[in-house]
């Protein structure tokens, strides 16, 4: 049976993983005979969001793992612990966290970085010849972790494509119910709530993505 490392951001579209983005992996996951082992660094939030306003909630702090624990039900490791070896793929959901918690993408644009215990685990699972997918924001990452000229998609969100391609990556316009596919980096793709106006929507090219990824596990 194929195990996929899911890294999370947190717990909440705003400051960190999307939920419904999260969940439908996971139920992907399942659906498609694999599991999953949820991750999360062990570090505090950017900030925290009220979601009920938008709004920053002054004052507050959070932590990545705690929170990634909310959406886990509990089972949920430090990034840190994550080993390689020990997996077929890795899939990183969207939501804001990926670029605020997992790199600075929401603070810096195309002068972004991407958090070091992310980007090792990637690159070894990459050098191991495992598949990765990331979903929604988190292709931001992928120029960063995979080099120049890689092929990835967060829809048709010009502005950000803008930025993905300053970084070095290529991006692809695609529809919500799609998915690109870089077959070199092994890297799958999709825009989710970039461009999904329902959950039945984001569900259409999330269960696409896990499942490309998984045929290349």
């Amino acid at each position: 049976m194929k195990k996929v490392a899911l890294i999370l951001s947190g717990c909440g579209v705003y400051d960190g993983s999307e939920i419904y983005e999260t969940v439908l992996t996971m139920l992907s996951i399942e659906n498609h005979g694999a599991t999953y082992q949820c991750f999360a660094p062990n570090v505090t939030q950017l900030h925290v969001i009220n979601h009920l306003t938008g709004e920053v909630a002054e004052g507050e702090s959070r932590q990545v793992l705690v929170e990634a624990a909310r959406l886990a039900r509990g089972e949920v490791k430090d990034l840190a612990e994550a080993k390689a070896a020990d997996f077929d793929a890795v899939i990183i959901p969207g939501g804001f966290g990926a670029a605020k918690n997992l790199s600075d993408f929401a603070v810096k644009g195309a002068e972004m970085t991407v958090r070091d215990d992310v980007s090792q685990f990637v690159q070894a699972m990459h050098s191991a010849g495992k598949p990765t997918g990331l979903i929604c924001i988190a292709p931001t990452m992928a120029a960063n972790i995979f080099g120049e000229g890689v092929k990835c998609t967060v829809g048709n969100d010009a502005e950000v494509a803008e930025a993905i391609n300053a970084m070095g990556g290529s991006h692809q316009d695609c529809q919500v119910d799609k998915v690109c596919i870089d077959k070199a980096a092994k890297l799958v793709t999709t825009p989710a709530y970039m461009l999904a106006g329902s959950i039945s929507e984001a569900a259409k090219g999330i269960n696409r993505c896990v499942g490309e990824v998984l045929e290349m596990a």
